[in-house]
């Protein structure tokens, strides 16, 4: 399952999408993430299903490495999808049992919420598959340069968030080795119950600890060496330029957007929470 992380890995490519500004992509994606929570019907969540389609064909992104990103998610989705059949009562009840209801309006609760989770995922993924760790450190400086009026340290700031997201593959390899290690010197990890599982985790946590600390510094220390300084008085080899496709990709999702809306408006929402 840990192998499965997909999160901050970046797919080499030359698609539309990848020549998109980084900043009109971290913005389209929270608009895209704004418009999950819109769709109330079902026509909407056709479109917006449809409109996932696209943009992972649009990628380039193999599709198989896309579903590879959804199997950690995979027990949450069944999660909140039984508890939504169960909990959400209303609609034409199609089973009842002692203390069991079970409603149409459950069932498309359960479906509504699975759907939204997986497209909320496979977005946010690609963002982070076709843009660099470097440009998009560069975009989130650029977007939340406003804040530099507070006193923000808005350079750290999206140094450290690119940081975190940049090593979370490498944490996931550390894991993998160390379990691996673990277990070639005859650690136990995969029998016994909740206790015994979780003290068996804990020759896999201390290691990674150290081994997490030990690279900080490390890090630290060739960023010194470079004489990094944060963002003042630091010159960009490669400039953003908004183009033409990052206005036409806004004007797209506009639409998107549009659509769901007055598909909401002329078709019976479903009960969602």
């Amino acid at each position: 399952m840990i192998k499965d992380i997909t999160i901050g890995q970046y797919f080499i490519g030359d698609s539309f999408m990848h020549k998109l500004d980084a900043r009109m992509k971290i913005i389209l994606t929270m608009v895209f993430i704004v418009a999950i929570f819109l769709c109330k019907s079902f026509p909407a969540l056709g479109l917006m299903v449809l409109f996932t389609i696209a943009l992972v064909l649009i990628s380039g992104v193999p599709m198989k490495m896309v579903l590879k990103s959804l199997k950690p998610i995979a027990i949450i989705v069944l999660f909140t999808s039984v508890l939504n059949i169960f909990y959400v009562r209303g609609g034409t009840e199609l089973v009842s049992w002692r203390f069991i209801h079970i409603g149409t309006n459950g069932i498309f609760t359960a479906l509504f919420m699975a759907v939204r989770i997986i497209c909320l995922v496979v977005v946010s993924s690609l963002l982070t598959y076709t843009t660099t760790p470097t440009m998009l450190t560069d975009a989130l400086e650029k977007l939340l340069s406003p804040l530099k009026l507070v006193k923000v340290p808005v350079a750290t700031l999206a140094m450290m968030m690119t940081l975190a997201l940049r090593f979370i593959p490498t944490l996931i390899d550390e894991i993998d080795r160390i379990t691996n290690a673990q277990k070639a010197r005859g650690a136990d990890l995969d029998n016994g119950g909740f206790i015994k599982r979780a003290k068996a985790l804990i020759p896999i946590i201390v290691p990674l600890f150290v081994s997490s600390i030990r690279r900080a510094y490390e890090l630290a220390d060739a960023m010194d060496c470079r004489c990094y300084t944060g963002g003042n008085g630091r010159t960009r080899m490669k400039q953003m330029k908004l183009m033409p496709r990052d206005f036409i990709s806004a004007a797209v999702t506009a639409l998107f957007v549009a659509g769901i809306i007055v598909l909401n408006h002329f078709f019976k929402a479903v009960i969602v929470r």
